[in-house]
């Protein structure tokens, strides 16, 4: 599903500009270029495969439960997607056909009343015509009414058929459309029943994590560990971008410090070098699960999977060295290698890695370290 997105319009904009009469080949190099940037980004995030491991089994259960229920959330999100168009089309095939069965039901009016008119004349007016030669000013004018007449009931019998064929169809549609949405609402109410069995599940783990904690000294060192781990996770990421034969072009990010938009309304929970373990190198943005969170910026994804501490984590790559982190996610809205853009849906507000609160922790980091967040996102 990777897209070429605006991250890098610039880019092809000044290779368009710079040769007007080559500008088609020169842009199907740059996305050529930005694809194979994308397939090295993939094969990124699988030689990174090795540091995602969990510690112990409940850690590694509660991956697998939280990549199941993420999953769960993306699938149910595609249902509902798919059943509100389904229903708009629903809408929009009764409309229409409301409106052909008023048009038919015109047509039927219409040819009634010419066949009323016709009636009037008797059964044999060409007979009639043939009788009245006294008067051939009247027996031309009779002659043209019935050929007008008759045009008028062949058209509307013609009417008459499209409208019949059109319904038709529209009554196969809507009977398909329906047979669709009763399928969609079954598999709802599937996914619903093991999103429900998934999260009871995952509320068993986190209970059992959190029993391994005799102090609250326990419960920081554990999280101290977390971070470390996941130091040494961007620091492979940072190093394996570094080493990319075609390194992702800039994307202006440095221009926008102080300007980015919010990923997501909420209260902060905390703040730069404030929050405790995995949060302590950003801030914790607390929201509503199921939140949309947002780019605020072009890039490329360089990273979404399951990382302990963080839970689904996904990271988007800027150029010039820029990178922001999206940790606790619901779900992921997009793959890795895939190009977003400002304002693209990354992903959902979740309590994924063993959190009891939805919330966002988002991070920025220039040149593999952590920087305050709040200095590149605009003030509200």
């Amino acid at each position: 599903m990777a897209r070429a997105g605006s991250m890098f319009g610039v880019l092809l904009l000044a290779l368009c500009l710079a040769s007007p009469l080559a500008a088609q080949p020169s842009e199907r190099a740059a996305r050529e270029r930005l694809d194979a940037i994308g397939e090295e980004i993939q094969g990124l995030s699988r030689r990174l495969s090795s540091t995602r491991q969990a510690r112990d089994a409940a850690d590694r259960q509660l991956r697998e439960v939280e990549t199941a229920l993420a999953e769960t959330h993306r699938r149910l999100d595609t249902l509902q997607a798919e059943r509100r168009e389904l229903g708009d089309r629903i809408a929009a095939l009764e409309t229409r056909r409301d409106a052909l069965q008023a048009e038919r039901a015109d047509q039927l009016e219409a040819l009634d009343a010419q066949l009323d008119a016709l009636y009037r004349l008797g059964l044999t007016p060409q007979l009639k015509l043939l009788l009245n030669q006294d008067d051939p000013a009247r027996l031309d004018r009779l002659q043209h009414y019935l050929n007008h007449l008759a045009k008028a009931r062949n058209e509307r019998l013609d009417a008459l058929a499209r409208l019949d064929s059109a319904l038709a169809d529209n009554r196969r549609e809507l009977e398909a459309r329906g047979t669709r949405l009763d399928a969609l609402a079954e598999e709802l109410a599937g996914r619903s029943a093991e999103l429900a069995r998934r999260m009871a599940e995952r509320s068993e783990l986190v209970a059992e994590l959190d029993s391994r904690y005799t102090t609250e000294q326990a419960r920081l060192a554990d999280l101290n560990q977390d971070r470390a781990h996941a130091e040494r996770v961007l620091r492979e990421v940072q190093e394996e971008l570094a080493r990319l034969e075609r390194p992702p072009p800039s994307t202006a990010i440095e221009q926008t410090q102080g300007e980015l938009p919010w990923p997501v309304q909420g209260s902060v929970a905390s703040r730069f070098r404030r929050g405790d373990g995995v949060h302590r190198n950003g801030m914790l943005i607390q929201a509503a699960e199921g939140t949309p969170v947002k780019a605020v910026h072009a890039g490329r994804v360089v990273f979404a999977d399951w990382m302990r501490g963080f839970g689904n984590l996904l990271i988007v790559d800027h150029g010039d060295q820029v990178m922001t982190l999206h940790a606790h996610l619901q779900h992921f809205g997009v793959e890795v290698g895939q190009a977003v853009s400002r304002g693209d849906t990354l992903g959902a507000v979740g309590a994924s890695g063993g959190h009891d609160t939805p919330a966002l922790y988002f991070e920025v980091r220039r040149g593999g370290e952590p920087i305050d967040p709040q200095s590149w996102i605009a003030s509200r």
